[in-house]
C-alpha cells in the first residue's frame, strides 16, 4: 500500500505524522519511508539512516549553436516557462527558468539546439533497521522546481515491502500532485484553525480531482475542532486521529524524538489509523 501524507500550508504536521506512523507500523510491517519535500527534508532528522546510495538528479539544458540559429522563434513559443527568448541578433537561454523539458530542441527547425546535463539535485536512499527503509530528495538551492527529482526518488519504490509512505511538500502544486500520482491513500493533516480548514480544503479539491481517497489527522487538537468536524462530515472524508496540543509532544519533537516511541499508548493509535485506511482502501 503507498500512502501519501500531505497538506494544504506548511508547519500543520506531516513530519510528526509520517515519523510516528512509519515508526509504529515498522513494528509489524516492511515500511519505506519517502521524504519528497525536495526544498526542506526533515524526516531524517528523527531517525539514524544508514546512508546506502546517493544519485545525482541531472535535467540536460539547452545550448544555441547562434551560428547556425535563423532566429525564426519557434523554440520560444514552445517554452512554457519563458526560459528561451529569440533576440534580432542572439537566441538566449535563461538557465534558472529552464525545466529541462528538451522542447525547444525538438521543434527547431535547423538543429541549432543542442542539450548538456545540469545537476539540480540528488536523491538519498538508505535504511533505518531491517523493517525500514528510507529515501529523500533534496533540490539544491536556486532550482525552479522539484518534480523531476520526486520521479527519480518514486522510480526506487520498493515494491517487496508492505508499505511505502510518502512526505510530500506542503501545499498543491506540481510536485505535491507528483507525490500523489499512482499512490493509494491521502492523509490529509491540518490544525483546527480558520487558516487550517481553508487549506485543507484546497488539499481535498486536489485529491478529488486525482479520485484519491482521503482521511483527515487533526494535529494541535485543543479541544475545538467544530469547524473541521462539521468540514469533515459535509465532504464525508472521516476523520482518521486527533494529535493534542501537549507540551510533552511538543518537546519530544523540538529534540528530534518521535513521540510514539517515548509515549507508547500513541503506537497503538497510529496502528489504528492504519487498520482504517485498510478497510477505506478495500
Amino acid at each position: 500500500m503507498k500512502i501519501t501524507i500531505l497538506s494544504g500550508k506548511g508547519g500543520t504536521g506531516k513530519t510528526t505524522v509520517s515519523t510516528n506512523l512509519a515508526y509504529t507500523l515498522s513494528k509489524k510491517y516492511k515500511v519505506q519511508l519517502l521524504d519528497t519535500d525536495v526544498e526542506e527534508p526533515n524526516d531524517h532528522l528523527f531517525f539514524n539512516v544508514n546512508v546506502e546510495k546517493e544519485e545525482s538528479v541531472d535535467i540536460l539544458l539547452p545550448v544555441v549553436d547562434n551560428d547556425a540559429c535563423i532566429r525564426c522563434g519557434e523554440c520560444a513559443k514552445a517554452c512554457q516557462f519563458g526560459a528561451i527568448t529569440s533576440f534580432p541578433n542572439a537566441t538566449v537561454v535563461f538557465k534558472n527558468l529552464c525545466h529541462g523539458c528538451g522542447a525547444c530542441s525538438m521543434v527547431c527547425p535547423v538543429n541549432a539546439i543542442t542539450e548538456v546535463p545540469k545537476s539540480i539535485g540528488k536523491i538519498v536512499l538508505g535504511k533505518i533497521n531491517d523493517n525500514l527503509k528510507f529515501g529523500m530528495g533534496l533540490l539544491n538551492i536556486g532550482e525552479p522546481s522539484g518534480v523531476r527529482i520526486i520521479r527519480q526518488l518514486k522510480k526506487h519504490i520498493d515494491e517487496n515491502v508492505d508499505v511505502v509512505l510518502i512526505d510530500s511538500q506542503p501545499g498543491t502544486s506540481c510536485p505535491v500532485v507528483e507525490s500523489l500520482r499512482n499512490i493509494d491513500f491521502a492523509i490529509l493533516v491540518t490544525e483546527p484553525t480558520t487558516f487550517g480548514l481553508h487549506d485543507l480544503s484546497l488539499a481535498v479539491d486536489l485529491v478529488k480531482e486525482m479520485e484519491i481517497p482521503a482521511g483527515i489527522v487533526i494535529n494541535r487538537d485543543t479541544g475545538n475542532t467544530n469547524l473541521i468536524d462539521e468540514y469533515a462530515k459535509k465532504e464525508n472524508i472521516p476523520i482518521l486521529l486527533k494529535i493534542p496540543f501537549d507540551r510533552k509532544i511538543a518537546k519530544l519533537y523540538s529534540e528530534g524524538k518521535i513521540f510514539s516511541e517515548y509515549l507508547p499508548e500513541w503506537e497503538e493509535k497510529f496502528a489504528n489509523v492504519f487498520d482504517t485506511i485498510k478497510g477505506m482502501v478495500k
